[in-house]
């Protein structure tokens, strides 16, 4: 490979690490919230909104039920009107937010729901309000599950912003289809796939490290 294609890797490399980490952190800070109300506002729970709930879940469902490459396509207009263009990464930012948001709302949701019903109880025994319950019990134990969830969200991110490089996107994706593809140059396709794979596992074993620290039930090493 040629060593001229070295920076046009290393900045594709960086505009997908840009655009992963801008669309985790939008869809967290909208995810996040809205898979806890997912999962403590049905019938006789702590914030019980079952209508909202149920409409809330039908709007998650069914965004997550569209393609990626056809959600992309089909925002375009949205795109446009919050940055003024359909094309580059921080256009790219806005369908992987979007994508990202209910999908991080279930597996927030799927964590919240595994927590022990008996400590709901105890601390309503205990006085506690519906948010402090939320805040200090629900969010607390639920800590490893969520880390694990963030963890899959920015892996399936990481693959999203490889496909936004076929409608314009930049990154590692457009890259590989612009070169890789497109001049037939399969060492570049070759990097590209090796870099998104050095990516993926990066991010897996930052996650399971997290998860693990908030663990309470994983074994700490003793004697230090």
């Amino acid at each position: 490979m040629s060593a001229n294609l070295l920076p046009l890797l290393w900045e594709a490399t960086l505009q997908t690490l840009y655009m992963v980490a801008a669309s985790t952190i939008l869809g967290t800070a909208v995810g996040l919230p809205l898979g806890v109300f997912l999962a403590t506002s049905q019938r006789g729970e702590l914030l019980s909104a079952p209508w909202l709930n149920k409409v809330l879940g039908l709007l998650v469902n069914a965004t997550r039920s569209v393609p990626f490459i056809i959600l992309v396509v089909a925002i375009i207009p949205l795109t446009r009107a919050i940055v003024g263009t359909s094309i580059g990464t921080n256009a790219a930012i806005v369908p992987l937010t979007l994508a990202a948001i209910p999908f991080i709302a279930r597996l927030v949701e799927n964590a919240i729901r595994e927590v022990d019903a008996g400590l709901i109880e105890a601390a309503r025994a205990m006085g506690a309000t519906p948010l402090q319950i939320i805040r200090k019990v629900l969010i607390r134990e639920a800590r490893p599950g969520i880390a694990l969830g963030l963890t899959l969200a920015v892996v399936s991110l990481i693959g999203y912003s490889a496909m936004v490089g076929a409608v314009g996107g930049e990154g590692l994706g457009d890259l590989g289809i612009r070169y890789g593809y497109q001049r037939f140059m399969p060492e570049v396709m070759a990097a590209v796939v090796v870099i998104l794979i050095v990516l993926v596992q990066l991010v897996q074993s930052v996650g399971e490290w997290i998860a693990a620290r908030f663990d309470k039930r994983a074994p700490r090493n003793r004697g230090r």
